[in-house]
């Protein structure tokens, strides 16, 4: 077996020399010398060339300045700018030159920048036609040999005129310019066809009436089977039938010697491929008219302006140190009466709180120092004391001990903040600054629901405020649509001012607000009619969230005519939710339910608050959907983990002071404060633009009215039904409670004559704790009422 040849030294020696030559030219180094190399004769040129238009005429009176010593040019860059010049722009181009300096410029650029400058071969090829093309052109218009045109452009000319004359070559020149035209921005007749206005067609004539009347005709089978026999299709196949009758169309085969003719074989049942052409056309009609825009409508709609919002003079931290030294001697004289060592102490100062970060020495139980949080809030003598053991992240033990002159996190600050202008967030909310004093941002779409909670006059309502101040900063109305909730009436009513850019609402509802329950209970379930809308839409398109639907909605690959349309987020806002649980109860929180597990791909989002955290409230299944929760402060430990599943908000100082938990984690913020005026600021400069033509409209619900009512014949009424019927009455009090008082009677019994009364429209719909209304005003109403029923 031949032994393979070893390579030769000198073989070895030219594969390396050629490895050192090909790193060289690789080499990063290599490329930004030579970048920069470019640059300099780029900018070489351009200020040379700058230079000649000005002083050409006295650089060139003198002949042989390049080899003359004592002859001085008036050139920037000297004779050998001078020199260059006058070959590139009079012996050459003449101004157009200037194209060549900023090609190079870009060449060299991107040789700096690492792109790959094949990019350029169009822009270099194009850049030299366009030269050429303007030098005959001011040849052509300035007839004098000058710089304009350069010698070449002058010579061209003159020479083309002498054999094509002057409207010749105008003609030549008009044919080049639209050739580059038509080749550059790709123009064919179908393209001037259709950006030609049409002629509307009149709703009579549609599509549906052109193609009624035609006569079909069925594919012909190979006649390779027959060669001798031609098709001839009678023209009139194709004819629209004014009077369509019922025969079958004949198709006539006339016999004829002729040459055999291959016709293609037609499969009828082959499958489209109905994935390309759908994606063909849609990148076709982006490259005619774009990608679809929503905010189209309201193309000139403006932001709110940071300047609406208030500055407060308190709003910088002081540190004091007398007061961070003399928390820390406490801390630590504290933790020494009990015999707990520490080996270091440091602070992090927020607008309301300090937190001192301690770390134990060795051997110190955790718990031990946990359980001293009582005796730390006595020996510092100040409320909110919270101790953290340990921090999450960090091998050290967080004491929070609230700032004496605390500073006010205004929501001009939060929104000015570079965290939140520049976040590319679906729905970003700012809602306040951590204890490190950042701005604490969060995407609702990933939330995706939030629970709000705390005590009266805690800050819940301002905490709303600053999340839809958040959205209205960031967010077109086209993008995010809002249903508002506000059972107290008073709360969201500035935002009716925003109705027709922000706001959904119920078909022929006059308040885009929802105040009354019953109203409450339609609206959540047409927003469930409007989730199942939505998902239907995302099968049809093959997708599974809302982000891609609307990302291939705006690159058209999906017809409006089939039922598509842009999809808006929209966000709910219940402001009272304990008031909707007592009221109405189970339908509630059965479409709420519904809402929080099913509603997050679509683009619904809720955001529940409530004052009252107790668990007939905030049932298991609705916390089960809304991971994220913000605990203003409570009144006991047991609301604190009833929102949160931890301690800790019954040791907040209220005032905005919060604690927010997205999972595992829990942060402790002040929330942003923004103040009734500035909410009705920003909605007054919303709503003095222009708008839609109204609110964004729900599917319509129809709630069976006559669901809970019974109906009763008259003759099997109770003995007592009349004697109840005035009791409840005189009392106008429709409660079942009342009759058993009244009439001594059981539940059993009094349940029945409720009912009886509801079916006979004295007293209304049962309408959860609250009691009944009284339909009828008085006896003698009653009286009327009975005695037409027996009529």
């Amino acid at each position: 077996m031949a032994r393979k040849k070893k390579p030769s030294s000198r073989t070895k020696r030219a594969k390396k020399k050629n490895n050192t030559i090909t790193s060289f030219f690789k080499s990063k180094q290599t490329h930004l010398v030579f970048g920069v190399f470019i640059l300099s004769i780029a900018i070489f040129l351009f200020v040379s060339f700058y230079s000649f238009l000005t002083h050409w005429k006295e650089d060139q009176s003198q002949l042989n300045f390049l080899t003359d010593k004592n002859i001085e040019v008036k050139n920037l860059l000297g004779k050998l700018g001078a020199s260059i010049s006058d070959f590139f722009i009079f012996d050459g181009f003449g101004v157009s030159s200037f194209i060549i300096p900023i090609l190079l410029f870009f060449t060299g650029l991107y040789i700096i920048l690492d792109i790959p400058v094949n990019k350029l071969k169009k822009a270099w090829m194009n850049g030299i036609l366009i030269m050429i093309w303007l030098s005959l052109v001011f040849a052509f218009f300035f007839t004098d040999k000058s710089i304009l045109s350069g010698t070449i452009g002058y010579e061209v000319n003159d020479f083309s005129q002498i054999y094509i004359g002057s409207t010749g070559f105008f003609l030549l020149l008009l044919l080049t310019f639209l050739g580059f035209i038509i080749s550059k921005f790709k123009i064919t007749p179908e393209r001037i066809k259709n950006n030609l206005p049409k002629k509307k067609i009149k709703d009579n004539n549609t599509i549906d009436d052109i193609t009624e009347g035609y006569i079909s005709q069925p594919i012909i089978e190979n006649t390779e089977q027959n060669p001798e026999l031609e098709l001839d299709l009678e023209p009139e196949t194709l004819v629209k039938d004014k009077n369509p009758i019922e025969e079958p169309t004949i198709l006539e085969v006339v016999e004829k010697k002729v040459e055999p003719i291959k016709i293609m074989e037609i499969e009828v049942n082959k499958p489209i491929d109905e994935e390309r052409t759908v994606k063909n056309l849609s990148n076709k009609l982006v490259e005619e008219f774009g990608e679809f825009d929503p905010k189209l409508e309201l193309a000139n709609y403006k932001f709110p302006t940071l300047d609406l919002l208030k500055d407060y003079s308190n709003e910088n931290i002081t540190i004091n140190k007398a007061e961070l030294e003399d928390n820390k001697n406490k801390i630590v004289e504290t933790l020494n009466h009990y015999k707990i060592s520490i080996e270091s102490i440091k602070a992090t100062i927020g607008p309301t709180v300090t937190l001192y970060e301690i770390v134990p020495k060795a051997g110190i139980r955790i718990s031990k120092i946990k359980n001293l949080e009582d005796d730390i809030a006595l020996s510092l003598a100040a409320l909110g004391i919270r101790i953290i053991a340990p921090i999450p992240g960090k091998g050290t033990i967080g004491i929070e001990v609230p700032n004496k002159k605390p500073s006010v996190v205004s929501m001009k600050s939060v929104l000015s903040s570079q965290k939140f202008q520049n976040s590319k967030m679906a729905l970003p909310i700012a809602l306040g600054k951590t204890i490190s004093n950042e701005t604490f941002v969060f995407d609702l779409a990933k939330m995706p629901h939030l629970l709000m909670a705390g005590a009266t006059g805690q800050g819940k309502s301002v905490g709303l405020n600053a999340v839809l101040a958040s959205l209205l900063y960031k967010k077109h109305p086209a993008e995010v649509k809002f249903v508002l909730i506000d059972p107290k009436k008073v709360e969201l009513t500035l935002f009716n001012k925003i109705e027709r850019h922000y706001l959904a609402k119920l078909p022929d509802s006059e308040e885009a607000i929802i105040t009354d329950t019953k109203q409450v209970v339609n609206t959540l379930n047409s927003l469930c009619i409007e989730m199942d809308d939505r998902y239907n839409l995302l099968k049809a398109a093959y997708v599974r969230n809302i982000s891609e639907y609307n990302t291939k909605f705006k690159t058209r690959k999906l017809n409006p005519e089939n039922g598509h349309r842009f999809l808006p987020y929209i966000v709910l806002v219940i402001d009272e939710f304990a008031d909707l649980i007592m009221t109405a109860g189970k339908e509630i929180e059965g479409p709420i339910a519904r809402l929080a597990q099913l509603a997050r791909a679509i683009g619904i989002h809720l955001i529940v608050a409530t004052q009252r955290p107790s668990v007939n409230v905030i049932t298991g299944i609705i916390k089960a959907n809304f991971p994220a929760r913000v605990a203003f402060r409570v009144t006991s430990k047991i609301d604190s983990r009833t929102i949160l599943d931890f301690q800790g908000a019954d040791q907040l100082i209220g005032k905005g002071d919060m604690l927010i938990s997205t999972g595992n984690d829990l942060t402790r913020l002040q929330c942003a404060f923004i103040d009734t005026p500035e909410v009705e600021r920003v909605t007054d400069f919303i709503g003095s633009q222009k708008a839609y033509s109204q609110a964004l409209i729900l599917p319509e619900y129809t709630g069976d009215e006559n669901s809970n009512s019974i109906d009763v014949d008259i003759a099997d009424r109770d003995e007592l039904f009349e004697d109840a019927a005035e009791i409840i009455i005189n009392a106008q009090q429709g409660s079942a409670s009342l009759l058993q008082r009244k009439l001594k009677l059981g539940y059993n019994r009094a349940g029945r004559i409720i009912d009886q009364l509801e079916a006979a429209k004295i007293v209304g719909q049962f309408e959860g704790s609250k009691a009944r209304q009284v339909l009828v005003a008085d006896t003698m109403a009653l009286r009327q009422l009975l005695d037409d029923e027996k009529l």
